[in-house]
């Protein structure tokens, strides 16, 4: 039964008739972070990639972030203990020739599929340590104080440091270059006593401009790359071109930008842009939640790059687990009301997991209700869709062990606002965050984009469900709308004014469009 209604409040600002025609706005970007931490290591992760990519793209997906490509400290690494930047799965070393993830002609095959589907591939790159060397070194050293590496709590000792990295599998191919000892400043582990410690190696220093935490973030893990070092950053600008002819490529993840000279980052961006071009995408890993820091970040970034917005993940956690959520509150805070265009924002990654060193677990009944507001919202930055929330999770949970598959719960809404993103999420918004445990939203739509469609979202943190009445056009006058996920009732009318009146149910999220246009879009014929 249609529901019709009520009389409305006073209309907000129309937005502009489309009698001369806007220019159409850019595809909405949606980036599928393509792994989690306990991927199974069969192998064959690449091929499961290239298998998923024509259903993904159809689907909305327009970017992949990749797992790390490189070969690790063993095959059976998720790949930020990198060993070789140079082998991407080709030479015979570490117990194997390819990497957790698969061989470099799967990994060139899996690229090229997503290139044929219109999907970027975003590589993670891990330039900030190395693991795995090939033999240890002897080295002077003083340790510091773990919990202020600007306190130093010994003299100088003898140890030895595994920091010796030759490349016997590799050989020469593709770079001569053989790192040692005096590309390093610290390391973490001294061969000799076998004890762990921070180590500062003589005749070096932490670099300045990186996170205070712990006094001073350099030091992340395992043989702490020094970026003052001429060879290196010579070696490090080489490999990036090398890249760009092996792989083609949409953007870039640089890994543990906590840690590494601000500087440094600065100049390897602008290398990156000069080889891959200005709208190369760039995206930083410097995990904290302190939104006006990272956005001074992007300032000295001249604005080129993204970052991840850690308090709107942590505020999604707070609201989900609240005895009395304030959903107004939702963006309080986070980086991405700072930097809209430069906020790369998301429910879950592979660090925040169960188990990770970043643990932030949103609880199930919020997280479609944290996607509808990054896919769907104006302005809410660029999102980054988890795998384990469309492709389920092998790590532990609980009393699951490790490797025990646990389907995703949230699979098919999720899918279903990825494609309404890629559909009807376009045009000025109108936004109803008036009620502590009712927000709403609506999109009036683009010429450019399924007629002008539009679509309106409204979620609830009550047991109670709720109906909020919402502007969506005149342009929309009579049409009926339905919820594509198909939660709560309708259709609704919209009036003769552009109002409608949209329920939703207890503690769940609606996404209302034209039932004309979900027609027309084609979402009821494929699945993820």
């Amino acid at each position: 039964m249609a529901i019709p209604a009520k009389g409305p409040p006073p209309i907000p600002p129309r937005p502009p008739h489309f009698n001369s025609v806007p220019p159409p706005p850019p595809k909405n970007r949606t980036v599928l972070q393509g792994f989690e931490w306990y991927c199974p290591a069969d192998h064959k992760h690449w091929q499961r990639l290239a298998h998923a990519i024509p259903n993904l793209a159809r689907t909305g997906i327009t970017s992949i972030w990749i797992p790390p490509a490189c070969k690790a400290f063993w095959r059976g690494s998720t790949g930020y203990d990198i060993y070789d930047l140079y082998d991407l799965g080709e030479f015979d070393w570490k117990e194997a020739v390819h990497t957790k993830y698969g061989t470099k002609q799967e990994l060139l095959h899996f690229v090229q599929v997503a290139e044929a589907h219109g999907v970027k591939v975003i590589f993670d790159a891990v330039v900030n340590h190395k693991g795995g060397a090939d033999y240890a070194e002897p080295v002077r050293a003083t340790r510091v104080d773990p919990e202020d590496r600007l306190v130093e709590i010994s003299g100088l000792e003898d140890i030895r440091a595994w920091t010796g990295f030759n490349f016997p599998g590799r050989g020469e191919n593709y770079s001569s270059f053989k790192w040692n000892k005096s590309h390093f400043s610290g390391v973490d582990y001294d061969d000799i006593s076998k004890k762990t410690a921070v180590w500062k190696f003589e005749g070096k220093e932490w670099a300045r401009d990186v996170d205070l935490a712990h006094g001073n973030y350099d030091y992340l893990m395992f043989a702490n790359i020094d970026h003052t070092n001429e060879q290196v950053r010579a070696e490090l600008f080489y490999w990036i071109y090398w890249l760009s002819t092996q792989l083609k490529l949409g953007g870039m993840r640089i890994d543990a930008v906590k840690h590494m000279s601000r500087r440094f980052v600065r100049d390897f961006m602008m290398h990156i842009q000069g080889i891959f071009g200005p709208d190369f995408y760039i995206v930083g890993d410097y995990w904290t939640d302190d939104s006006v820091l990272l956005a001074g970040l992007v300032d000295y970034m001249g604005g080129y790059m993204s970052l991840y917005d850690v308090q709107l993940m942590q505020n999604f956690k707070e609201l989900s687990i609240a005895k009395e959520p304030d959903l107004r509150t939702v963006f309080h805070k986070s980086l991405v009301s700072l930097k809209p265009n430069n906020a790369l924002t998301f429910v879950a990654t592979h660090d925040s997991q169960e188990g990770q060193s970043c643990e932030t677990l949103v609880d199930p009944w919020f997280i479609p209700l944290a996607y509808s507001l990054i896919l769907l919202c104006a302005n809410a930055g660029t999102p980054c869709v988890f795998w384990g929330d469309l492709y389920g999770l092998y790590g532990p949970k609980g009393n699951r062990k490790e490797g025990t598959f646990e389907p995703p719960a949230f699979h098919w809404p999720i899918s279903r606002m990825i494609a309404a993103r890629q559909h009807f999420a376009y045009g000025p918004q109108h936004a109803y965050f008036d009620d502590p445990t009712s927000i709403g939203f609506t999109r009036i739509g683009h010429p450019a984009h399924m007629r002008c469609a539009g679509l309106a979202v409204v979620m609830s943190a009550s047991f109670q469900g709720g109906v909020k009445q919402m502007y969506v056009g005149r342009h929309h006058a009579h049409e009926q709308w339905v919820d594509l996920l198909r939660g709560a009732g309708g259709p609704v009318v919209i009036d003769a004014n552009g109002w409608g009146l949209f329920p939703v149910a207890p503690r769940m999220v609606s996404v209302w469009v034209d039932i004309r246009a979900l027609e027309a879009s084609g979402m009821d014929q494929f699945v993820l």
